[in-house]
């Protein structure tokens, strides 16, 4: 079993910045779990303290059931697959995934079905004899994924691997790592700060900002029930759109004016919420010229700022009241333009309520 497990795991540096503030977690045998957050969230801490590369101030890491706290990076049964590939220029492919095996004196015959499996699995086996200056940036990720895959560890650790590549490479290497994955069944967590790879990587996503964990769940389940505003924000592109509102009457009360009905199936949860400075969350897709199948909508009239044909479909940008940059998805068949106002549909059955003063969903 390769489970592993965090408990009230702190660190602080010099000067007493906590970067990670005691969070728990834990990651079940052959999940692939994503740590995701922006810059300075604790998430590469947090994986490198795994690793070993990283003493914690506080707390306890278990892996496989053993507490690893004093354990060596060597010892922990763990391969860490970084942005930057850690090949040797001078070795060949072989060579390369071979490394540490070879210094663990495993038999040449078993090196050999190793590297020779990994490379079937990473479909690689033709480049067994290039040099790394000969692979392009997807074939030198695959590389590094087999000198880890070769070892049969416990955990594989990524730390935001598909970083260096561009856009076309990422969503190709992306789909290569899920596959590797649903083959050798390795509990992996993976680091990013692009919440797209999380979404379409993960069993399970955690959601990291300023040294806590703000949601742990299925990409779904982050996606459609947020639990607090920075959640809601940083999952999804465009983000969602966050309007002050208040709650009267069994309706949402936007400060530019609108009026919505709140659906009579949530009228109850929200009651609590009457009088209350609110925020009104909803999604770009939610917000749009569609309007047929709808059971709970609204209507707003918006006068567009911005538009921003994307081939599929057009973005709009706009203000309403107080709320700036809000943005809306559209068919691209529909003729919209600068200046000129536009009706959009609200669909009320994806609304979110919350809290202004605490950013918590309601």
């Amino acid at each position: 079993m390769a489970q592993v497990t965090l408990r009230k795991i702190v660190k602080e540096y010099e000067g007493g910045v906590q970067a990670v503030k005691g969070i728990d977690l834990d990651i079940a045998d052959h999940e692939f779990v994503v740590l995701v957050g922006p810059s300075g969230c604790g998430k590469s801490t947090t994986l490198r303290m795994i690793a070993g590369l990283e003493e914690i101030s506080s707390g306890d890491i278990s892996i496989g059931g053993n507490l690893v706290n004093d354990v060596p990076p060597r010892d922990r049964d763990i391969a860490m697959v970084f942005q930057n590939y850690a090949l040797y220029p001078h070795m060949s492919v072989f060579d390369n995934m071979a490394f540490g095996l070879t210094l663990r004196k495993f038999p040449k015959d078993e090196i050999r079905r190793r590297v020779d499996n990994a490379a079937r699995i990473l479909d690689i086996t033709p480049l067994l004899d290039r040099k790394p200056k000969a692979l392009s940036g997807g074939q030198r990720q695959r590389v590094a994924m087999g000198r880890a895959i070769v070892r049969d560890l416990k955990v594989f650790l990524f730390h935001e691997p598909l970083s260096n590549l561009d856009a076309k490479l990422r969503v190709q290497v992306r789909t290569e790592i899920k596959k590797v994955h649903q083959t050798v069944k390795t509990t992996t967590i993976y680091v990013t700060h692009d919440q797209v790879e999380a979404m379409t990587l993960a069993d399970r996503v955690v959601v990291m900002n300023h040294g806590i964990i703000e949601q742990v769940g299925p990409p779904q389940e982050l996606y459609h029930h947020p639990a607090t505003r920075f959640v809601a924000g940083f999952i999804g592109s465009p983000a969602m759109n966050f309007l002050p509102a208040r709650v009267e009457d069994g309706a949402v009360h936007l400060h530019g004016g609108a009026v919505l009905p709140i659906p009579p199936n949530r009228r109850e949860r929200y009651a609590p919420a009457v009088g209350r400075d609110l925020l009104f969350g909803i999604r770009p897709e939610h917000l749009t010229d569609q309007r047929l199948g709808l059971t709970n909508r609204a209507d707003i009239l918006i006068t567009p700022e911005v538009i921003e044909p994307m081939g599929m479909e057009t973005l709009v940008h706009f203000h309403l009241g107080e709320a700036r940059d809000c943005c809306a998805r559209i068919e691209p068949t529909v003729q919209a333009a600068p200046g000129v106002p536009l009706m959009l549909t609200v669909d009320m059955n994806n609304m979110h309520l919350l809290d202004a003063a605490t950013g918590r969903v309601l």
